[in-house]
C-alpha cells in the first residue's frame, strides 16, 4: 500500500516502501480513521447537547445577570 507522502514522515516512508511494511501502512491508516472516528463522534455529541439544550431552555431558570459597563 503506497500512501502520499503528506501522511508520513519521510523517513517512515521510505523505510516501509523498503521493507515491504505493508502492515505498518494498514496501522496508520487504522489509527487515523479511530481518530477521525472519535473527533466526529465528540464533535456530534456536543452539536446534539448544546441544539437540545437550546429547544429546552426555560427562562424562569436564567439568572440576571447583566455585565457591568466598562
Amino acid at each position: 500500500m503506497n500512501f502520499p507522502s503528506p501522511l508520513a514522515c519521510s523517513t517512515c516512508r521510505v523505510s516501509m516502501i523498503e521493507g515491504g511494511g505493508d502492515a505498518a501502512g494498514w496501522s496508520i491508516f487504522f489509527l487515523l480513521v479511530v481518530i477521525l472516528f472519535m473527533l466526529g463522534g465528540i464533535g456530534f455529541f456536543m452539536f446534539r447537547i448544546a441544539r437540545r439544550e437550546k429547544e429546552h431552555f426555560d427562562p424562569a431558570l436564567s439568572d440576571d445577570y447583566k455585565p457591568a459597563d466598562s
